[in-house]
């Protein structure tokens, strides 16, 4: 009969390599993992932990990418905690002080900021520096989520509280988490990611509703078109989930929708 795990969880060196550990009815449980057979490892944790001779690749592993991973979810949750009512402003990073739309963003987190919102950006330039820019000339709070990429963009200037992330999926999770609602200027990739993410999170129900804008009639209304005359006519969505979507023009309206007040 195969001996027992708790016979078998010191942090002594067992040897794995014998047969009688590597029958399918032996079975090693580290934590909520099970191991059978020739899984079983040679070294139990502890002794693994405690070898004195070990490669510094042990850092690249995914179990140790958890715990940074955990990090930046307990620094941003940290950072967030006492940042009260908000709203996330999503945009291009391309867009030029000179555009109308940068404006219209500067405008929008200048309006959140009088009604006594803080406002949550990526972080970047153009459309996120507008907002972000609007919130800290109000004398509002501006937070900014900065990302880790390729082409380094780095915090803009306007903002007086900033994070910055490795990972998307943590930083997503701040958005939705400490926000009451979105308004989404025009984007590319990036915005359209965080727009439809956002959107099936609220169709599922995996997080309450909140209001979803998108401000510019000219840039949203050929996708919105779309939703409805391809993925509703198709049967792909409810007719009532193209209602998530609301398409303005104007600064004030956008933040009356999007805080709902």
């Amino acid at each position: 009969m195969p001996r027992a795990l708790a016979d078998r969880a010191s942090p002594t060196l067992v040897d794995r390599k014998d047969p009688t550990m590597s029958t399918p009815e032996n079975t090693y449980r580290r934590g909520s993992l099970v191991l059978r057979g020739d899984q079983i490892p040679r070294l139990t944790a502890d002794a693994s932990l405690l070898q004195t001779e070990q490669s510094a690749d042990w850092k690249h592993t995914d179990p140790w990418r958890v715990l940074r991973i955990q990090s930046e979810f307990v620094e941003g949750f940290e950072a967030l905690a006492k940042v009260g009512p908000a709203i996330s402003v999503f945009g291009s990073a391309r867009t030029r002080p000179d555009d109308p739309l940068y404006e219209c963003a500067r405008r929008i987190g200048e309006l959140l900021v009088q009604r006594g919102y803080a406002v949550i950006t990526g972080g970047g330039p153009g459309m996120m520096e507008a907002a972000n820019r609007g919130a800290w000339e109000a004398g509002g709070t501006s937070v900014g989520l900065g990302i880790e990429l390729p082409h380094e963009q780095g915090m803009n200037q306007w903002i007086n509280r900033g994070v910055n992330f490795r990972y998307f999926f943590a930083r997503k999770t701040m958005f939705v988490k400490y926000s009451q609602g979105f308004i989404v200027m025009p984007g590319g990739f990036g915005t359209m990611d965080e727009l439809f993410e956002s959107a099936t999170l609220v169709q599922t129900g995996k997080t309450r509703s909140f209001p979803l804008v998108l401000v510019g009639t000219a840039y949203w209304s050929g996708l919105v078109d779309w939703i409805r005359s391809s993925m509703v006519d198709a049967g792909m969505i409810a007719p009532g989930d193209v209602g998530l979507l609301h398409v303005v023009d104007d600064p004030e309206e956008a933040v009356r929708l999007a805080t709902g007040d």
